[in-house]
């Protein structure tokens, strides 16, 4: 019996060692591009609600779809992508019915797409889902530089808009889904392409721009390294603290529940000091434990806060409860774009200051409260024992 999970997750790790030597002129039919259409052939599978046999199948099929580009270069890159598919599909026992099914997928991307099974339509329109993004225009200029570096020749900026407004005006959706969630997004990007025809800024082309940094200077490393740094040292200095205090307070409490409280019928003016710093021990615990209390939120993020790059996903509590495939496909998106991954930086150290500071504030109540408390209940015992006995 296939357990089509595992062969899910072992297909995506095959399609992620593949993907490690990724030659440097295919800047866009690479890692990112392949996790991007499993991820929205995944949605798509859930949307129809197929069976885990089906949607494991035709996420292994988009993580295959584009293997080939790396010994053809594109020219019926499909037939080189099944066979990479076949050989791993036949290496780990799969039957014939399930590679077919692979197969037939795979090839249904060839352009210009001609898909005849639900499945096969799903994982055309997964594969030009990006048309509708509102990044459209950076995953197509990655195109555009793959093509150049492929062809060995400068494309215009005009003639290659001219040919993607040609391809975009011509397609159309094949699945219901895409149809209804892809069609308003796609329009958008081809009215934004008209625009750009119309303008026709050639000094927007992307091989005559000044290359960024793609590496941060050692001096930026060093302060996010020193901060984050200084941030996580705090916070144990905290943890600790709180923890002096939660024991130093326990060991009282048992000791006043062991020896004062039995002799308070006997001697009653110990009551009010008794009860003082009985008092004092219990608030001066609730707010240690308030302050290394943890704190989660829902551990999701939407696509919207993606693209708007809203989301902070350098901490655990907010994509724990995400799939790894979405998860993946977003940080991807973070480590290629260098604007986004500082954005990110700069939003974690923010809110660790944030949170340190909730954390600061509680504990102080907490030392307020122990060493006022005790030097208040301190004197009382004094006064009861002076004056009352």
């Amino acid at each position: 019996m296939i357990n089509y999970k595992e062969l899910s997750l072992l297909a995506e790790t095959e399609v992620v060692k593949f993907f490690e030597s990724t030659p440097p002129e295919l800047t866009y039919h690479n890692l990112h591009h392949t996790s991007s259409v499993a991820a929205a052939s995944e949605i798509m599978a859930e949307y129809y609600q197929y069976n885990e046999r089906s949607k494991a199948l035709l996420i292994i099929a988009a993580r295959f779809h584009d293997t080939g580009y790396f010994k053809t270069k594109g020219e019926n890159h499909e037939v080189v992508s099944v066979e990479i598919a076949q050989e791993f599909l036949h290496k780990n026992g799969v039957p014939d019915d399930d590679v077919e099914f692979v197969t037939r997928c795979i090839r249904s991307t060839k352009m210009p797409q001609t898909p005849k099974t639900e499945e096969e339509k799903i994982i055309c329109d997964a594969d030009l889902h990006h048309f509708s993004l509102p990044n459209f225009l950076e995953y197509n200029d990655r195109l555009w530089k793959e093509r150049e570096n492929i062809l060995g020749k400068k494309i215009s900026k005009e003639e290659w808009l001219a040919d993607t407004l040609n391809l975009m005006s011509s397609h159309s959706y094949f699945t219901t889904f895409a149809d209804a969630n892809y069609t308003s997004g796609k329009q958008n990007n081809i009215n934004q392409i008209k625009e750009l025809l119309k303008k026709n800024k050639t000094d927007s082309h992307p091989s005559s721009k000044k290359e960024k940094v793609e590496k941060p200077s050692k001096g930026v490393e060093t302060m996010f390294r020193i901060a984050s740094g200084n941030n996580q040292r705090m916070s144990d200095m905290a943890d600790k603290k709180a923890q002096i205090l939660i024991t130093v307070n326990s060991i009282i409490l048992s000791i006043i529940f062991s020896q004062l409280i039995r002799k308070l019928d006997g001697s009653s003016y110990l009551s009010i000091p008794t009860y003082m710093i009985l008092s004092v021990n219990i608030f001066t615990i609730f707010f240690s434990l308030l302050a290394t209390r943890p704190n989660l939120s829902s551990g999701k993020f939407t696509q919207k806060d993606l693209e708007e790059k809203k989301v902070n996903l350098i901490f655990f509590g907010n994509y724990y409860n995400m799939p790894f495939d979405n998860y993946h496909q977003a940080m991807t998106s973070v480590m290629e774009d260098n604007h986004y991954l500082y954005q990110t930086l700069i939003k974690d150290i923010y809110i660790q200051g944030i949170v340190l500071s909730k954390k600061y504030r509680r504990l102080r109540i907490s030392y307020n409260v122990f060493m006022f408390g005790i030097l208040t209940s301190a004197l009382s015992f004094i006064i009861s024992i002076i004056f009352l006995k």
